[in-house]
């Protein structure tokens, strides 16, 4: 029994040496065997790791390398432009007086000249450049650069200073043109990619998501429905585009909230749907035509109704009307609250200018107002919206009159 027992001592000794050398020199002979659960060890080559997989994009997994934009940014990209702009100096017009130049010299002007880069959106294979109204206001002289090299001078078509844009047209052939997606689909969380020429450094290309959508009263421009945006938007990106995953534009690109004058995460597009109303007008009549009432309009607030003892909690109150002018000629009176315009229902200023500047010119609007414990409809004739004043954006009047 004693010499069965030092036999059965020895291989066991000699089992856990064996199995100890072959863990450590060839591990993969141990990991290829079954165990106890009944489930094989899955055994890798070794060499490459194995691809990377994304949870949720499809039972067999994405690898990494495929999930990107460059579809998207090739796409779009050429047809994203710079736009190079210039103003000469200009001359005081008592520069060849005298008594001027006796007292202040030969001067051939009293101001600087100025320059600046923004970027554009080839809209049409005829030439058409979608940009905003404050890279090209008061410049004498705008040139667009295409990615492909080539440059050619542009002409100004038209502008809007209440929305900031501009239309250019440029004279080249065989020009790539924007695909335009609906701005109206897009939902907060969607990727998106800013595509434009920050700082003058070059085509650039931002990847971010939309990070809110119908933003407004922010002093920017008259007319405000901002895509908001973490996309990577700096100076020079203004006029560039906001497109989809898939290359479809779905806004232009305007302006940044910063307080170092740098992306900070938090920047403004005007929607496609906005923006392509206005390009087809500046097209056709060089002008954009929108309705106007003249009322002053005010954001009616809890302390406001509870100050004038208002029965109503939505609404705007008017606290001025323009004499002899349309809304007075149909019945609105300071202290009356508009709740509805035509169709459309206002619960703030903006919603009231966007619903009036909708309205055609000529035509009869019906107003519903509420008027102490009233509520009246009045017929008002529409008019043209006075043509504003061209001021550099993010200095927009929020107070103009409607």
């Amino acid at each position: 029994m004693r010499k069965l027992w030092l036999i059965f001592s020895q291989a066991v000794t000699v089992a856990v040496a064996v199995i100890f050398v072959v863990s450590t020199l060839k591990p993969q002979w141990i990991q290829s065997l079954p165990w106890q659960n009944g489930s094989p060890v899955v055994t890798l080559p070794l060499g490459d790791p194995p691809p990377a997989t994304i949870p949720g994009a499809g039972q067999k997994g994405v690898r990494a390398a495929d999930v990107g934009f460059s579809d998207a940014a090739k796409r779009a990209a050429p047809t994203v432009v710079s736009v190079i702009t210039s103003k000469a100096a200009s001359r005081n017009p008592r520069h060849k007086d005298p008594w001027f130049r006796y007292f202040f010299g030969e001067q051939d002007g009293n101001g600087q000249s100025q320059s600046g880069v923004g970027s554009g959106v080839i809209v049409s294979q005829d030439g058409y450049v979608l940009t905003n109204n404050h890279v090209v206001d008061r410049m004498d002289d705008i040139e667009v650069m295409l990615t492909d090299g080539r440059k050619a001078r542009a002409k100004v078509i038209g502008s809007d200073p209440e929305s900031d844009l501009a239309v250019l047209k440029i004279d080249l052939d065989k020009l790539p043109a924007i695909v335009f997606g609906d701005s109206d689909t897009l939902q907060v969380g969607d990727a998106v990619l800013a595509i434009g020429n920050p700082f003058g450094v070059g085509q650039t290309v931002t990847s971010g998501i939309v990070s809110a959508l119908g933003r407004n009263q922010l002093g920017i421009n008259t007319f405000e429905n901002f895509i908001q945006t973490d996309a990577a938007i700096n100076p020079g990106n203004s006029g560039g585009a906001l497109v989809d995953a898939h290359g479809n534009l779905m806004g232009i690109n305007s302006a940044i909230y910063s307080r170092s004058g740098g992306n900070m995460g938090i920047g403004f597009a005007i929607p496609v749907s906005t923006a392509r109303l206005v390009m087809e007008s500046l097209i056709k009549d060089g002008q954009v035509t929108r309705g106007w009432i003249g009322v002053e309009p005010r954001d009616l607030t809890p302390e406001i109704a509870e100050t004038f003892n208002l029965p109503v909690k939505d609404g705007v109150l008017i606290t001025g009307v323009l004499h002899n002018g349309p809304a007075a000629k149909g019945g609105v009176r300071p202290g009356d609250v508009v709740v509805q315009v035509a169709q459309a229902k206002v619960g703030n200023t903006t919603q009231l200018l966007n619903a009036v500047a909708g309205l055609k010119p000529g035509s009869v609007a019906q107003v519903q107002v509420r008027r102490g414990n009233q509520t009246l409809s009045v017929d008002v004739t529409v008019a043209q919206r006075p043509k504003a004043i061209n001021r550099p954006a993010g200095n927009a009047d929020q107070d103009d009159d409607e």
